[in-house]
This record gives C-alpha cells, sequence and structure tokens, in this order.
C-alpha cells in the first residue's frame, strides 16, 4: 500500500482554513451609538470630524452621518424608548448595537434562526425592513434592508 506524504495530505485541510469564504448575503456596517443627547456626539463627529448628517428622525433624537464611504448612527436613549422599548435594557448597559445592511433579507433571516429575537421583523419609519437579535456573545445586531419602493 503506497502512502501519502503526509505533507501532501495536510495541504487539503490547511488550504480549507484559508480558501476564501462565500457568503449568501452582503452586507454593509453601520455602528449605533446611544446616548443621553446628540447635540454633544454632532459637535464632535459633524463639527471636528466633518461628518454630514444625512437623515433626521422627525422629532429629532436620531441621526445618521456619512463621510466618505463611513456611515454612523447616533440615537438617544429616549427616542430608543419611544422606537424600539424593548432594546432599551440593552441601551442602559451599552452604548450601541451593530447595524447591518444586507441585499438579501430573507436569506438573512435564515441565518438569525434559533437566536433570541429582541425586535421581531418590522418596516422602521426610515425606510428600512429590519430585525434585532442577540448574537451569541449577548450583543445587539440590527440586520436592515431598503423596503423597495
Amino acid at each position: 500500500m503506497i502512502r501519502e506524504p503526509a505533507a501532501r495530505r495536510d495541504v487539503s485541510f490547511f488550504h480549507s482554513l484559508i480558501a476564501p469564504r462565500r457568503y449568501s448575503v452582503a452586507m454593509k456596517i453601520t455602528p449605533l451609538l446611544y446616548m443621553d443627547a446628540i447635540e454633544p456626539s454632532l459637535e464632535f463627529w459633524a463639527g471636528k470630524l466633518g461628518f454630514e448628517k444625512t437623515a433626521e428622525a422627525p422629532g429629532g433624537g436620531f441621526v445618521i452621518l456619512q463621510k466618505g464611504g463611513a456611515e454612523l448612527m447616533l440615537q438617544t436613549r429616549e427616542s430608543l424608548a419611544k422606537d424600539i422599548p424593548q432594546m432599551l435594557d440593552y441601551a442602559r448597559s451599552s452604548s450601541g448595537l451593530l447595524f447591518i445592511e444586507v441585499d438579501d433579507f430573507n436569506a438573512m433571516l435564515k441565518h438569525v434562526e434559533g437566536l433570541k429575537v429582541v425586535l421581531p421583523e418590522r418596516t422602521a419609519v426610515y425606510g428600512m425592513r429590519e430585525i434585532i437579535v442577540l448574537e451569541p456573545g449577548g450583543n445587539p445586531v440590527c440586520f436592515a434592508t431598503p423596503v423597495a419602493k
């Protein structure tokens, strides 16, 4: 019986570790920071770092900022309590969540099956279909996609 050298047998194993993986859902990740007041943060992000305000919730308490390819969301805990009360406990003990924009929301729903759902699927006032789940480390993650117009 002829045996392959150990180095040759291990190549496929090591290749599997470094080979690029293909995922079924494209993503855009945007951090959302919770705070008591947006104005001091706006002064920093927009005033000092040059981010532009690209969206704001009616009544205030939530903004989206952009600079180049970077995007950041800021939301007051008061606004969060009105918009998604289920998230308030997490916002008290955390400074934010990950907002991940995906191109195939239905595929993403399959990927998050079994995770704890903080906010069931909804359409937000800013035109995004979204769901908030806890990733295994206990951190809130919002997966969203633009609602078709």
